[in-house]
């Protein structure tokens, strides 16, 4: 027997000025199912599970969640329905106990105190009933990444949800957390719990997926059973051609050091190392990937190189080019040969509130002056060619940056980054939030610059990006590289027990 339908969406328009985010989309979810949502960057995905929702209103179109036809849609709404939304970047306080997390905003209280204990005896009782394996009462600073995900899971569970939106769900796991996740999402579907997942791994969703909805350009391409299609076929309904899902890479001749790092020793606070004893050396036409589960050193190893917290190094030296560039500043690295693509778009690669065609040139205004005025015309024109090539949506210089999809700000800082004449290149988190067709363009890129003679430190939790990608692989364990291995040589199940501490370098 066909399950019912819970989620009808029909006809949603949605436009942002003159953006057309939406285009008649319809989309039907089962009871109990595990439905996949998929697309490019500024496909229209977002917006529309933000509609579902009630942070957007559409413009046009109907939704109906458990047959009842919704006019006015918000997220109290959202949760009276049972429809909870597990963001891709948690919101979670690190100081508090996972419990007191979980009830934010909706405290039990006996009288006028507070009750603790009886919301901890609650989500012990959800965390074993859909073995999530959470302790209420340990703070959210001593877990783990996958912990982290599993206390966003609390807490929409925890206020009655049986519709869960994740997004990006799997985008910062290790292997092993991944096969845990997939295990706590069957455990719920099996449950009469109805998931969505928005995500761009086509491997993980024809894994955990029962039906896939592909979504191109703001328009409903179609909707398939997990049986009916594979990796290729959806790629194709995505970017409407054939997209290589596998890197292929060609032996490259190995040159002379670029970036050599000696015993680098970085502090986290004035007493906790966050680095210890690092030594990397990475020569022209070679790309060294770090392997690591985040908050394990990987931030100050990208600051301490790109001059972002000269005053936490303690000891070490970085040259270029045996040029030692320990204590030079930001720009100064830059204008020595450095790019950098950040691990953090928002923090540290654009000002959201400036346009496209200004965050194109940050940190290069000084090629753009006539005069010791900003030269509009080259800018115009240079970000103009830019949007082109990297394909950024919508392909307009005056849009303000953050009013783009994260795979399209993405897009931003890696034109602008690869744009640079530069010797050293350092990658971190290159394609996180990024379409297929993206990602594929972006190695391709890493890969004509390796061929090109530069040199490459690549960060990356996407552990088939590293492999695919990288020459050498350093596991960062700890603040410490616990071993470095050809990347030919190992695989994700081994990197994913070095980076957990589960067997040593």
């Amino acid at each position: 027997m066909e399950r019912k339908n819970v989620i009808e969406l029909k006809n949603i328009v949605k436009r942002f000025g003159k953006v057309v985010a939406n285009k008649n989309i319809n989309l039907s979810v089962r009871e109990g199912e595990i439905h996949a949502i998929v697309g490019e960057n500024g496909a229209g995905k977002s917006t529309l599970m933000n509609i579902l929702f009630g942070l957007y209103q559409p413009d046009e179109g109907e939704i109906i969640i458990n047959g009842e036809r919704l006019t006015r849609h918000n997220p109290k709404n959202s949760i009276r329905l049972g429809i909870g939304m597990v963001h891709q970047h948690f919101m979670l306080i690190p100081t508090l106990t996972v419990a007191e997390n979980v009830i934010l905003g909706q405290e039990p209280t006996k009288g006028i105190v507070i009750d603790l204990k009886t919301a901890e005896e609650k989500i012990q009782k959800l965390s074993d009933e859909y073995n999530l394996k959470i302790n209420p009462k340990a703070k959210v600073a001593d877990l783990s990444v996958g912990e982290n995900q599993r206390v966003e899971i609390i807490k929409v569970l925890y206020r009655g949800a049986n519709i869960l939106i994740l997004d990006e769900p799997t985008a910062i796991l290790t292997p092993s957390e991944v096969r845990e996740f997939f295990k706590i999402i069957k455990a719920l579907a099996a449950q009469n719990k109805t998931i969505i997942i928005i995500t761009h791994k086509l491997d993980e969703v024809m894994e955990i997926a029962d039906r896939i909805t592909v979504i191109k350009q703001g328009e409903t391409i179609a909707t398939v059973n997990k049986k009916e299609t594979n990796p290729q076929l959806l790629a194709r309904m995505m970017v409407g051609r054939d997209v290589l899902l596998r890197v292929e890479k060609e032996k490259t001749e190995i040159g002379e050091p670029i970036i050599t790092i000696t015993n680098l020793s970085v502090l986290k606070t004035n007493e906790i190392f966050a680095l210890q004893d690092i030594n990397i050396t990475i020569h022209s036409g070679e790309i060294f990937g770090i392997a690591g589960v985040e908050g394990n050193g990987q931030t100050e190893l990208i600051e301490a190189i790109m001059g972002l917290n000269l005053d936490k190094i303690k000891s070490g030296t970085i040259k270029l080019e045996n040029v030692e560039i320990t204590n030079l500043n930001t720009r100064k690295r830059l204008i020595s040969g450095c790019s950098h693509i950040p691990e953090d778009r928002h923090l540290r690669g654009l000002v959201l509130d400036y346009k496209v065609k200004e965050n194109i040139i940050l940190g290069q205004h000084y090629f753009f002056c006539k005069y010791c005025f900003l030269n509009d015309k080259e800018i115009n024109n240079h970000s103009e060619k830019l949007i082109e090539i990297y394909d950024i949506r919508p392909n307009d210089k005056e849009v303000i940056v953050k009013g783009l999809s994260g795979g399209n700000q993405q897009k931003v800082i890696v034109a602008r980054e690869f744009t640079r004449d530069f010797k050293f290149l350092l990658a971190a988190q290159p394609t996180r939030g990024v379409d297929i067709g993206a990602i594929e363009f972006i190695h391709k890129k890493i890969l004509e610059a390796r061929d090109d003679q530069k040199a490459i430190l690549l960060i990356s939790a996407d552990l088939n990006e590293l492999l695919s990608l990288s020459d050498k692989i350093g596991v960062l364990y700890k603040g410490r590289i616990v071993k470095v291995l050809d990347a030919d040589k190992t695989n994700p199940d081994e990197l994913g027990m070095l980076m957990t501490g589960a067997i040593g370098g």
